[in-house]
């Protein structure tokens, strides 16, 4: 069975950097759209980022452009979240999805097949 396991969260102050990694055991990982969502407490899980299979489409939430890049290397089966001028608003478990599809990333997480755990991101002011 496929396992999607994230690292990389930690608590930092606001306008500070992280990276998010997530490792994806799977022989197909390059057939697969990969996304990262977040959840706080009492809200609903929503849209950060995606990429394509390629890596050549990445698509973002308007609350993080400019400030979080999704990548992805396929030879280690591997994605990635760049965050930087982190703000206390970003404060949620932040969990990576395979969508096994093709063409532009989809944002809803109805859409994703496989799931992380998710790991802890906190920003204080």
């Amino acid at each position: 069975q496929d396992q999607l396991v994230e690292s990389g969260g930690g608590l930092v102050q606001s306008g500070d950097s992280l990276r998010l990694s997530c490792a994806v055991s799977t022989s197909t990982f390059g057939l697969y759209i990969m996304g990262w969502f977040r959840q706080a407490p009492g809200k609903e899980r929503e849209f950060v980022a995606a990429i394509s299979r390629s890596g050549g489409s990445t698509v973002y939430a308007d609350s993080v452009k400019g400030r979080f890049t999704v990548s992805r290397d396929n030879a280690k089966n591997m994605v990635y979240l760049q965050m930087s001028s982190l703000k206390p608003e970003d404060t949620a478990v932040y969990y990576c999805a395979a969508d096994y599809n093709y063409g532009l990333p989809r944002k809803t997480p109805s859409e994703y097949d496989h799931w992380g755990q998710g790991t802890q991101v906190t920003v204080s002011s």
